[in-house]
């Protein structure tokens, strides 16, 4: 008998994903690895970034919990574009009339200020991605798991990079023209590159003018993608660091442009941008 489930397909700047609600359905998304590899398929799935599975929580400082899985089914820390989305998707679906979200995620609760417009419609979402991690030696092979500007060679070429983690690893590397980069032969052996025992997420940027910055993005698990959240929040942080620009910046990845923020009051950082939906279907469970 087949087994048919309902999914919603939804982008942030690009960055698109296949959303399940599980609260109803939690049975028959039992092998969500599986599925994250053959959906995200774009010639033979629906085509995606990954699978977020969404449910309500069980804890009381959460309203609802997350689970991301990448294209290759690796399993996400988190990402800010599907945060952004499921604010809108809760709010839209009338799950919640709350116009601030807490969502639980693998790398925390964060908060989601939905913006929305006269009609009821989330216009944009700012999500509080709190302090950026700037050590973990869980997460970068150095001697204090950190590294501001540090070289490394891959593919023949010394580059310089930043460490940030907001949650998930990220290494930004600064150039002088971004769209120059290969970005999928470095992103690929830095993504696997010793320094970096879980993998790593790899942003190439460069300056556009004052805090503004052209970024691309090689995620961890997914390769190549049009953006991502906690990349541009790394970005953006590095860019900082390193005196490129100020506390706040304007983040253009090839899907569009964020708003970051690294707040001097809290040491948090918030990320403002838009969510959409795509398109919504059935799929076969057993077929797919």
């Amino acid at each position: 008998m087949a087994k048919i489930i309902g999914f919603t397909k939804m982008h942030g700047v690009g960055n698109d994903y296949i959303y399940i609600y599980v609260d109803k359905m939690l049975d028959e998304v039992s092998d969500p690895v599986l599925l994250a590899r053959r959906w995200s398929d774009r010639h033979t799935g629906i085509g995606g970034d990954g699978l977020v599975l969404v449910g309500r929580s069980a804890m009381p400082e959460a309203d609802f919990t997350m689970r991301i899985f990448n294209a290759d089914g690796s399993e996400a820390l988190m990402c800010g574009n599907a945060s952004r989305c499921i604010g809108k998707y809760v709010y839209e679906k009338g799950l919640t009339d709350k116009t601030s979200v807490r969502l639980l995620t693998r790398a925390g609760i964060k908060t989601l200020m939905l913006h929305v417009d006269g009609n009821n419609h989330v216009e944009s979402v700012t999500v509080d991605m709190q302090e950026p991690c700037l050590a973990d030696r869980s997460l970068l092979a150095t001697p204090d798991g950190s590294m501001l500007e540090g070289r490394v060679m891959v593919c023949g070429q010394e580059l310089c990079g930043t460490f940030v983690s907001m949650g998930n690893p990220h290494f930004v590397v600064f150039t002088d023209d971004a769209d120059a980069v290969d970005v999928a032969a470095l992103g690929r052996a830095l993504e696997t590159n010793s320094l970096f025992p879980e993998r790593c997420n790899i942003e190439f940027a460069s300056l556009m003018g004052t805090d503004c910055i052209r970024t691309r993005v090689w995620e961890r698990g997914s390769g190549i993608t049009l953006a991502c959240g906690t990349g541009a929040c790394a970005t953006a942080v590095a860019a900082t660091l390193t005196g490129r620009t100020g506390r706040k910046s304007t983040v253009v990845m090839d899907g569009g442009a964020l708003e970051i923020e690294w707040s001097q009051a809290d040491n948090h950082v918030y990320m403002t941008g838009p969510a959409e939906f795509v398109f919504e279907g059935e799929i076969n469970i057993e077929n797919s």
